[in-house]
């Protein structure tokens, strides 16, 4: 391990926390100074390394996994701040170095689908788990062809074993081109629960009618409720109580449970393994769940046609108070238009919407006769509002990927908030 760069990349990390400055410069640096720092590190690992990529899910099962992973004895190692880039992953390392030491027998990294590529061709991974392919931020990956290809690429440059979606017809395609020295292993649901997953081509062709993969699933989600989840693991069933809630994240777990058996094989304790989900909490911002004056917030990210619908059917409350808040910065993609292909008339009225975009938003939910209490961009003054909006009706906060981290930080500076259990 290069001792001059991780002091360097120490200095600067503590340097930039008191600036409240981004989280990849100290990666950055210490890349100038070593070039293959994040290399010479990460091969060492016992197990190596399992890259998580895809569209919709990174974050949520990154975490399932890595708390999955811990709670089967393993140290493990992963990127918290959800930063993409390869500098993103050696600023987290750096966190993590003790005495010059890297003390993990594992690393699982959220990467998506572009830097995954860039990633790989520097280490390779021993296992790789690839979510799915939606419409999302065309304005940088342009069609969904060139998201699949990305992934397949990820797939290809994978030493071991690579976990695929098996309902998603671009990701399932994946296991035809790849080289017999890479096992796949599938995850999936079964057929009674397709109409809570519609993909964006679902959208007008209707949910079944496309075809799916016939591949067996070594982990299938059988049946759910907001608390309770069934998986089938190589045929048997497995139940468990659950803290995550939402159909696609229940989805995300059975994707996680498939890498983490991938991982440990034949030694894997599926009970223990599947009992273990009960004490997994939900990823910073996705399904998180605050309690502010004792009044229930959940928060739930947003951020394509998919997603969005998925969020409504399985998530949203009648009896809760929402506010929708709609940003376009880079990080959340550019293009809106997405707003259009999802169908929000099962909403009973928003109490706020808020963001840069939040009169498109107002916009399109006007077209569905939804009713709208109030429209105000500035976030402080809408989370103000909000939360005096019948203050002890439960609350739910729909939001893309920037205007819930503005949120999560202005409730965080609130009195009283605690994160619900």
């Amino acid at each position: 391990m290069n001792k001059s760069a991780v002091i360097i990349g120490k200095l600067v990390r503590a340097l930039s926390r008191l600036r409240g400055g981004g989280s990849a410069l100290p990666g950055l640096v210490v890349e100038k100074i070593d070039p293959n720092f994040m290399v010479d590190v990460l091969r060492k690992l016992p197990y190596g390394v399992a890259v998580v990529s895809g569209t919709n899910g990174k974050t949520t099962t990154t975490k399932i996994a890595a708390d999955l992973l811990k709670s089967q004895g393993l140290r493990v190692f992963t990127n918290k701040t959800g930063s993409n880039f390869t500098r993103g992953v050696v600023s987290a390392m750096l966190g993590d170095i003790k005495n010059f030491k890297f003390d993990f027998d594992i690393a699982v990294l959220e990467l998506d689908e572009a830097h995954a590529v860039k990633f790989v061709e520097q280490v390779r991974p021993n296992y790789a788990l690839l979510l799915n392919v939606l419409r999302d931020q065309l304005d940088r990956f342009g069609e969904i062809d060139k998201t699949a290809k990305l992934l397949a690429e990820v797939a290809k440059n994978t030493a071991k074993i690579v976990v695929l979606n098996r309902e998603d017809p671009l990701v399932a395609a994946i296991s035809c081109c790849l080289p017999r020295s890479i096992k796949v292993v599938n995850y999936g649901y079964v057929p009674k629960l397709a109409g809570f997953f519609p993909n964006d081509d679902e959208l007008h062709s209707g949910v079944g009618k496309l075809k799916k993969s016939s591949a067996k699933a070594d982990v299938e989600l059988k049946s759910f409720t907001d608390s309770h989840a069934v998986f089938e693991i190589n045929g048997r069933n497995y139940s468990t109580e659950i803290a995550i809630s939402g159909a696609h994240n229940l989805f995300n777990a059975a994707g996680a449970l498939a890498l983490v058996r991938a991982i440990f094989g034949s030694k894997t304790d599926d009970k223990k393994l599947t009992k273990s989900l009960r004490k997994v909490e939900p990823a910073f911002g996705r399904g998180e769940k605050l309690l502010i004056n004792q009044t229930p917030i959940e928060l739930i990210l947003v951020k394509n046609p998919a997603g969005f619908r998925l969020s409504l059917k399985s998530q949203y409350s009648a009896a809760a108070d929402v506010l929708i808040a709609i940003n376009d910065h880079y990080a959340d993609g550019r293009d809106m238009s997405w707003l259009w292909d999802v169908d929000f008339r099962t909403l009973k009225s928003v109490g706020v919407v808020s963001g840069i975009r939040a009169y498109d938003m107002a916009l399109r939910l006007k077209y569905d006769d939804v009713k709208i209490g109030l429209v105000e961009s500035d976030f402080k003054k809408a989370v103000k509002e909000f939360l005096s909006q019948n203050s002890r009706q439960p609350k739910q906060i729909f939001c893309t990927y920037t205007a819930m981290l503005t949120i999560r930080k202005i409730l965080s500076k609130l009195d009283k908030v605690e994160r619900a259990l």
